[in-house]
């Protein structure tokens, strides 16, 4: 997770992008896979948030549509926010079997980012689905990104906060 927030915060100072930092490991061994961080304004995609773009790459890595398919290993999406609706989605139909998450949606939005609605229990039905979630990971450090952001003057985008 120390990685991983370590991505955002580097995504923030090099102004490449908005706080957010992901990556994809083999959950057996800790091998990083695959590393994304938030590229929504530098791309001009609305879809470029950080667990999509790790989660898209470990899909280049592997070769392979399905991370969760026969033969693969194991695979563990770590995340310095827990996801918003778009990214609760992509997790589901990437593969992924387990989840680890630093900040709190409700973090995102106390600085203006708009998370969008999931299911109230959202871990319990990935749980079902079975991927193991596994919250509040190094949260202050993660919030601390967050809050570096802000006050350097990152752009919160596409908050929209259902209007």
């Amino acid at each position: 997770m120390k990685f991983v927030i370590q991505l955002a915060l580097t995504n923030v100072t090099a102004k490449t992008g908005g706080p957010f930092g992901a990556a994809v490991f083999e959950t057996k061994t800790g091998r990083l896979i695959a590393v994304g961080v938030n590229v929504v304004e530098p791309t001009n995609c609305s879809l470029a948030h950080a667990e999509m773009v790790a989660i898209a790459n470990a899909h280049r890595v592997l070769k392979h549509f399905d991370l969760g398919a026969d033969g693969m290993p194991i695979l563990e999406l770590v995340t310095s926010c827990e996801p918003c609706a778009m990214c609760y989605g992509g997790i589901i139909w990437s593969g992924v079997r387990n989840l680890v998450c630093s900040a709190r949606a409700s973090d995102a939005t106390a600085i203006g980012f708009d998370e969008a609605p999931k299911p109230k229990n959202w871990v319990a039905t990935l749980k079902r689905r079975g991927i193991s979630v596994v919250q509040d990971v190094y949260r202050s450090e993660a919030i601390a990104v967050f809050q570096r952001y802000q006050q350097t003057g990152g752009r919160v985008y596409n908050a929209r906060m259902g209007s």
